[in-house]
């Protein structure tokens, strides 16, 4: 009884210990938009091409209609926009700003 109370102890212990850890690898999808999209596009404009923000409308129009889309878009661009491979924008970093994108301009 008493090494599966110890056992039982032990791993609530990891578990308590990695939380911090796993806490600490969210994403603040706002500050990597601001960090890597902002520049180009201010409130979810485009000041390349004002006829494509990120609007959920304009999106659409565009083929773009899923964070799928929107990592896709990132990775391989139309003319005018700056590649984010995901050595620039970790996947993890890429779909949360994606999440973010469809969540924040409408």
């Amino acid at each position: 009884m008493k090494k599966v109370v110890v056992a039982i102890v032990a791993a609530l212990s990891l578990s308590v210990m990695a939380a911090p850890a796993f806490a600490a690898a969210k994403v603040d999808a706002k500050a990597k938009f601001d960090q890597h999209c902002a520049a180009c596009h201010p409130k979810g404009g485009n000041i390349i091409n004002p006829k494509k923000t990120l609007s959920k409308k304009s999106l659409a129009e565009n083929g773009v209609k899923s964070e799928k889309d929107i990592v896709a878009k990132m990775r391989n661009p139309g003319p005018g926009m700056t590649k984010f491979d995901a050595k620039a924008v970790p996947d993890a970093e890429a779909n949360a700003i994606a999440k973010y994108i469809l969540a924040t301009f409408k």
